[in-house]
């Protein structure tokens, strides 16, 4: 609850901020949208654990008569293993286990450890931590006795201890830094790839652009160093341990971040390679267009567009390149689907691909606005930035948002699983918070569309050619101040053109309202981006919590665990002479089909245990006409029982026993009792 006040908190913060006058300067938004991330990245907690104990063998606090061989435990989800994953420590805080953590009957879903031969009477903990499917570690303890409680001087961490530690806060932290990365270097790319291709030279996105890489790829290194400790729970020095690091590259966690590294690795490189080329080409060009300056010799054609003077959209660079791009944001999308949630639970090999298409999405459109933003806000003096390539993203946003909306109703029915859960859940609640934002997100989108549209619809000044020599013609449809006198897009001056160009012709708007336009489009985009940025923060967030319908399993399994291990029924009798009325208490543990141990008291009119000479049980399953089966109660002295009553079905069984106070006075009396089914 403390995390979704900080966030709901935040949210309104980020609002009001967003409506206030310093929204409208070039960098509040951006600043604005850092702030928002930092404080929610100091409010979050440690991730919720995602798999929960069902079982245990022995069983929580329970005492038993001999030592037992080896501790079991059952878990809601396959879990992974590591060296010291379940400890044993003996009434003087010695370890009792011995050997490697195995599994039970080869089940992905438990974890055992052998016992030392000779164990004392006295109380044992036994601590636990595991690694759940989805890769966030979950640990716990509990205890039980051999022969009688004692006292103990183990002391095993809590779950809430041993999950916050300065390994897991700097994990979680440069988990929102991978997020933040993965948006802008897709995004950017997109906007630049898909809506501006002139952009390419505009040294602010290829800044932008290379912080998103930068941020993605060293928060992935810091993430695979602090996996281990963060999956084992111990200090950061344990960076420096290379075994620790070897288990951890070859578990999925680790497989999956290494291949996010190569991704990257392979990306730079080759980025590196085109950008050689395109500045050879762009130095080509211009010492072309400098030649060209001069009378020609002999006739030849006209000179090639620059880059920056292509309309918006036109391609600039090869099919094999927009190629490469897909593959490498599918395969960075892959490297967080299979170790995240969409890994576990129901539908797995729909989640995945779904789960990719939910994260592309987010990317081209967050990390795309905020390319708009800075090409709006920090471009050079005299940029010209395309109508074009704005209405352009915007409908490339559009079909982000709704590729966002698509996949998110599917993963929300699969995470969340009933419409009670979104009130009562954690993750319900924050998925709330999130839809929220989006929703103003999607408001801000829609007051950036008219912006947009009312810049896209201003009339085309004409074109004028010198009668000298073939230029360059700009852009007539263009959002940016003032004309362009050499920012980093364009080398053209407008020297040689007629001032009937540089004016709106009549009818047009207005420089004043023309203005008035880019300022609202300015004020729009920053209020998306830094409600993206929130949805963003809310969704790293929800990756890191508890999905609900895995919440509500575990509660039940959790009911279930808590319930009482034993089924008892009272049976009153009265044989009919003075004093000879009482009750039989008998218990069935743990009172579920199969094996049960019985026992039986017998009590006197006083209240007090009564030995009599005989005590018969017999039980009849009278729906599927089972029975009587006869129980073989032994007298122990003072009670009776038995070791072993075979229950084959679960359900209403009808007791009948027959007490014998004498010689001669007995009487048989039923009583109906309810054994449950083997857990499932």
């Amino acid at each position: 609850m403390a995390r979704i006040r900080t966030v709901r908190l935040t949210l309104e913060a980020a609002l009001m901020l967003v409506a206030s006058r310093r929204a409208r300067k070039p960098l509040t938004a951006l600043l604005l949208a850092g702030a928002v991330l930092a404080v929610l990245l100091v409010g979050a907690g440690p991730a919720s654990a995602h798999a929960t104990l069902t079982g245990s063998e022995p069983a929580d606090v329970s005492v038993l008569k001999t030592a037992p061989k080896q501790v079991t435990l059952t878990f809601s989800e396959g879990v992974s293993l590591a060296d010291g994953s379940l400890r044993v420590l003996s009434p003087k805080n010695e370890r009792v286990d011995r050997g490697a953590v195995t599994r039970a009957g080869g089940k992905a879903d438990t974890a055992r450890v052998r016992l030392s031969g000779k164990l004392p009477e006295g109380t044992y903990t036994v601590s636990w931590r595991v690694v759940s499917a989805d890769g966030h570690p979950i640990s716990g303890a509990f205890t039980f006795s051999i022969g009688e409680p004692s006292a103990t001087s183990a002391a095993a961490p809590s779950a809430e201890t041993s999950a916050d530690t300065a390994a897991s806060r700097l994990y979680d932290a440069f988990r929102y830094v991978a997020y933040g990365g993965l948006a802008l270097l897709i995004g950017v790319a997109m906007f630049t790839l898909a809506c501006w291709p002139a952009g390419a030279g505009l040294r602010p996105l290829r800044r932008l652009l290379l912080t998103g890489w930068t941020a993605l790829f060293a928060s992935t290194v810091v993430l695979l160093l602090l996996r281990g400790p963060y999956e084992t729970g111990r200090g950061l020095t344990a960076v420096f341990d290379l075994s620790l690091l070897g288990r951890t590259v070859t578990g999925r966690g680790g497989l999956a971040l290494g291949a996010r590294l190569l991704l990257l690795a392979v990306a730079g490189i080759l980025a590196a390679r085109l950008a050689t080329r395109l500045r050879g080409s762009s130095e080509a060009r211009r010492h072309g267009s400098a030649a060209d300056a001069a009378p020609p010799a002999h006739p030849s054609p006209a000179p090639r567009a620059d880059a920056a003077d292509r309309p918006a959209g036109e391609r600039q660079f090869g099919t094999g390149v927009y190629g490469a791009g897909v593959l490498f944001a599918v395969g960075l999308a892959l490297t967080w689907a299979v170790a995240d949630h969409a890994a576990t639970g129901i539908q797995v090999p729909l989640a995945i691909p779904v789960s990719v298409l939910h994260l592309l999405a987010m990317a081209v459109w967050l990390g795309g606005l905020l390319a708009l933003a800075v090409a709006l806000f920090r471009a050079p003096a005299g940029t010209v930035i395309p109508a074009a390539a704005v209405a352009r993203f915007s409908r490339l946003a559009f079909t982000a948002v709704v590729v966002l909306v698509a996949t998110g109703v599917y993963q929300s029915w699969r995470q969340v699983g009933s419409l009670e859960a979104l009130a009562t859940t954690e993750y319900g609640r924050l998925l709330n918070l999130k839809v929220a934002a989006v929703v103003l997100v999607l408001t801000a989108a829609a007051f950036s569309r008219q912006w947009t549209a009312q810049l896209g619809h201003r009339p085309q000044p004409p074109e004028t050619l010198p009668a000298t020599a073939p230029q360059r013609t700009r852009l007539a449809q263009t959002v940016g101040a003032g004309a362009p006198s050499g920012g980093d897009t364009t080398e053209d001056t407008d020297a040689d053109r007629p001032p009937a160009a540089a004016d709106s012709p009549a009818g047009s708007d207005s420089p004043s309202e023309s203005g008035r336009h880019l300022r609202g489009l300015r004020r729009s985009v920053a209020a998306e981006a830094v409600l993206g940025v929130v949805v963003l923060a809310i969704t790293t967030v929800l990756t890191g919590t508890q999905p609900s319908r895995a919440a509500v399993e575990s509660a039940a399994a959790t009911a279930a665990a808590q319930a009482p291990k034993a089924s008892v029924a009272v049976v009153p009798f009265d044989v009919g002479t003075p004093n000879g009325h009482g009750r039989a208490q008998i218990t069935f543990a743990p009172g579920q089909v199969g094996d049960n141990t019985v026992e039986a008291i017998v009590y006197g009119p006083d209240g007090g245990p009564s030995s009599v000479p005989e005590l018969r049980l017999t039980l009849t399953h009278r729906a599927q006409r089972i029975g009587p089966l006869d129980a073989k109660l032994v007298d122990r002295g003072g009670y009776w029982a038995t070791d072993r009553l075979r229950l084959p079905l679960p359900g209403t069984w009808t007791l009948r026993v027959t007490v014998r106070t004498s010689g001669i006075d007995q009487v048989t009396v039923s009583k109906n009792v309810t054994i449950r089914p083997l857990p499932t």
